[in-house]
């Protein structure tokens, strides 16, 4: 019984996390009824794909959707970079002022994103990084949630394995980028999908960089559906689904290694 209970209290989470997509889903394809109506319709009237042809027909989605994918993929990897370089010496190194800068890392947390835009914005304008991918992706590849748990991953490798590759005589950076990286590769895919994710719906920041419309990110240029089709929810939920595919796709091909990396996180 006890068993049977966990199952449902897990359906039963899964049915209101799931709920928004499928609702929007159904909106997208169908092409007829009242989509407001309650209770809500579980299930598309009159089936279609010309809501999504809309989508395509109006803008330029193919190239929003090479904006977003080159974005992420720089974002994955500067950040997968930077921060595990920026993990390592803090997790296996001692230095003077080590838990200081760590505790500084982490005092970031408390402060919600949007504090960081006006200075950014003012650096960006500074660096002459407006309108451009480098200003966008930038701000975006450090932060002290991937520092925190590629340092937890480095301290749990063994440091017999460490110091037994520093008497065969490799450097820091041969144990770093040799040794150290390819054992945590399961935390490097957790925190890179975390951020492919982050980067891919990112819309605030990039809205506020980029003013070239051929050059928007996927996520800001779907919202022109709502100024061109402000009475056809129908077509702005086309234009919806279309934008949380890719990353759903991209978590359910890449959960096996996100499983194993918040596991390791948690241990």
């Amino acid at each position: 019984m006890k068993t049977i209970a966990h199952y449902l209290l897990l359906c039963a989470i899964a049915v209101v996390c799931v709920f928004p997509f499928w609702w929007t889903l159904v909106t997208a394809l169908s092409t007829e009824g009242n989509i407001f109506a309650y209770p809500p319709t579980f299930w598309p009237k009159a089936p279609s794909l010309a809501n999504f042809a809309e989508v395509f027909n109006t803008l330029p989605m193919w190239a929003f959707f090479r904006n977003s994918v080159f974005i992420a993929a720089c974002t994955v990897f500067w950040k997968l970079l930077l921060c595990s370089a920026a993990a390592y010496p803090l997790a296996r190194m001692q230095f003077k002022g080590r838990k200081l800068i760590f505790g500084l890392i982490l005092a970031t947390l408390v402060l919600p994103s949007e504090v960081n835009f006006l200075v950014n914005f003012i650096t960006v304008t500074k660096l002459s990084l407006v309108d451009t991918y480098a200003g966008v992706i930038l701000p975006n590849v450090v932060n002290a949630v991937a520092i925190l748990l590629l340092k937890q991953a480095f301290e749990e490798i063994p440091q017999d394995l460490i110091d037994a590759a520093r008497v065969d005589g490799a450097s820091e950076w041969i144990i770093f980028s040799r040794i150290m990286l390819p054992l945590i590769a399961p935390w490097l895919a957790t925190v890179g999908i975390l951020t492919a994710v982050e980067a891919w719906n990112e819309y605030i920041w990039p809205s506020i960089v980029m003013s070239k419309p051929d050059e928007f990110p996927l996520s800001v240029g779907v919202l022109y559906l709502r100024g061109t089709f402000g009475s056809s929810t129908r077509v702005i939920a086309a234009g919806t689904v279309l934008t949380i595919l890719p990353t759903l796709a991209a978590f359910l091909f890449t959960q096996r290694f996100f499983m194993r990396g918040m596991d390791g996180a948690v241990k």
